[in-house]
């Protein structure tokens, strides 16, 4: 029987600083109810001065692999996406798997806020392909570092943290996992981070070459790809949006996620949503969004599962995928 990549088990990891609205409030020209308004958005999570992407990542690794009960030595290949790595290499992958002491290769990614899910379809496509049994998927992201403090439309937006999944083969009777991936490189500079983006400032600190985002053809952008893209993935699939359980959309605006669901003719209940207490955490935010979800213990074994992520590129990417079948 052919192999099917599922997912085994997900994790994630918040730093210990929880910024509200109001915190932020007392530093930009912003209100609590102008952010909640415009986005959704109530609090976010900033690493402190010490912490890094990679620390992020070793941490949401260790959980997900302990949830999972996946041993270091079983682990095939460990990907991470992240827009906010320190180094061009090492890899944040390459110092995951070196902390935790993993087997098997070890590589990033580089798609912003799709990354994750374009990760999820080089590990599906390697289990699927009998390449590999067992890659851990990470997203990781120290956004509060890359950010124009004195730009109240994007630095409100942000946060940080990481989540992690383990994408497992599975030999029963079911569908295979499917992926549709995108990009439009002819709008890329509707949003931008430069190089090594200030990684070194400290939080609340502006980068010197910050993120810069044309807000609205990025939520025009993020609309129409959570309706286009979640209808090419269950067309490659062969699925109707009811066999699917949860949308699980990229965590950047909530009303962003609303208006696709309306489009969709999708009950919003069943779109997964993380944006209120994490703001959009980037290639982190559907890892992360996963994990939630299944610690609010709203995922059983068996429910298809897709995903749509889109950002910075401008890059999207589809994924259908089981959980824990």
């Amino acid at each position: 029987m052919r192999a099917r990549a599922t997912l085994g088990g997900v994790g994630l990891y918040l730093p210990a600083r929880l910024v509200t609205n109001a915190e932020l409030a007392g530093t930009v020209d912003t209100t609590d109810a102008w952010i909640v308004e415009r986005t959704g958005i109530r609090r976010r999570y900033f690493a402190h001065a010490e912490e890094t992407t990679a620390d992020l990542a070793i941490h949401a690794a260790r959980a997900v692999l302990t949830n999972a009960a996946v041993p270091g030595a079983a682990v095939d290949l460990t990907i991470v996406a992240t827009a906010t790595a320190e180094y061009a290499f090492p890899s944040v992958a390459a110092r995951v798997q070196g902390a935790l002491g993993l087997a098997g290769g070890a590589m990033d990614i580089s798609a912003a806020c799709s990354g994750f899910v374009y990760g999820l379809a080089q590990a599906a496509a390697l289990v699927q392909a009998e390449m590999a049994e067992t890659v851990l998927v990470i997203g990781a992201e120290v956004f509060s570092r890359v950010l124009d403090w004195r730009d109240r439309a994007t630095c409100v937006l942000f946060g940080d943290g990481a989540g992690a999944a383990v994408v497992r083969r599975s030999t029963l009777p079911g569908l295979p996992a499917a992926f549709v991936l995108g990009a439009d490189g002819a709008q890329g500079q509707v949003l931008t981070l430069p190089s090594g983006a200030g990684l070194r400032a400290g939080p609340g600190q502006s980068s010197p070459t910050p993120l810069r985002m044309q807000g609205p053809e990025v939520y025009r952008f993020g609309v129409r790809t959570i309706v286009e893209g979640t209808r090419a993935v269950l067309a490659r699939a062969g699925l109707g949006l009811d066999e699917v359980r949860w949308l699980v959309p990229h965590q950047a605006n909530q009303r962003m996620l609303d208006a696709g669901a309306a489009r969709l003719g999708l009950d919003p209940r069943r779109v997964v949503s993380t944006v209120a207490e994490y703001a959009n955490t980037a290639a982190a935010s559907i890892p992360m969004a996963l994990a939630t979800q299944d610690a609010r213990g709203l995922l059983r074994d068996g429910d298809r599962l897709a995903l749509i992520g889109f950002g910075g590129g401008l890059s999207w990417g589809a994924g259908m995928i089981g959980w824990r079948d």
